[in-house]
């Protein structure tokens, strides 16, 4: 029977089915972690649709809804595993977050009285979020706290903001377009992995996602 509060009724679903269900039964955390890239990814299929105003249709919506549901299926999955280890819940991940958005938010959150950045002032709100962080955490070099496996592009946009955090800026050398020929007359892996850097650094300097920017060009050539 369906419930009101589907976020509880989707718990108790989990919950069942790993005691019922033998294949869940016997998924581990390690286990799990393939399915857990492979729902990313389609749900990033899925927002790369639904950002194109001239494309989306409701079936785009209907597409991404499922496909977060696939995505929260995983973090479900994740905590009730968790929890019959004694190891945490989805209450103590849902506690966590909510404290961890009080506490890198305080121009929304922060008491009555405190300084607070302006509320339209996207750039000082990420560099407090990005203080606060950095507090928090405590690294000692600008890629503690980076996966290895981010893909390249993002890892080294990280980088480049980290970077010019610490007062280290890279070099942001203009890049040839693609359509006119590069200074050298061969390319090694060498220079082409400065230039794709320097293109990074370009974007990060333009607020532009070199990622997505790179998706999107892949798209337009289909």
């Amino acid at each position: 029977m369906a419930s009101d509060e589907p976020l509880v009724e989707f718990r108790a679903v989990m919950r069942r089915l790993r005691a019922e269900c033998g294949w869940k039964r016997e998924q581990t955390h390690r286990s799990l972690a393939r399915y857990l890239v492979e729902e990313l990814h389609e749900t990033l299929e899925a927002l790369d649709t639904w950002e194109d105003a001239d494309r989306a249709t409701a079936a785009d919506a209907e597409h991404l809804c499922e496909e977060l549901g696939d995505l929260l299926l995983q973090v479900y999955f994740h905590a009730v595993v968790a929890e019959e280890a004694g190891s945490f819940t989805l209450d103590d991940v849902a506690r966590g977050i909510t404290e961890k958005m009080r506490r890198r938010n305080p121009h929304v959150f922060a008491p009555e009285g405190a300084p607070r950045a302006p509320a339209g002032d996207a750039a000082a709100i990420n560099d407090a979020w990005q203080a606060i962080k950095a507090e928090e955490k405590a690294r000692e070099s600008v890629t503690d706290g980076l996966p290895p496996t981010l893909p390249a592009l993002l890892y080294a946009d990280k980088v480049v903001d980290r970077l010019a955090r610490e007062g280290r800026p890279v070099d942001v050398t203009p890049v040839a377009s693609a359509t006119e020929a590069p200074d050298s007359t061969e390319t090694t892996e060498t220079s082409l992995g400065d230039r794709l850097l320097a293109l990074v650094a370009e974007a990060h300097a333009a607020g532009v996602d070199p990622e997505q920017a790179l998706r999107d060009a892949v798209r337009r050539v289909l």
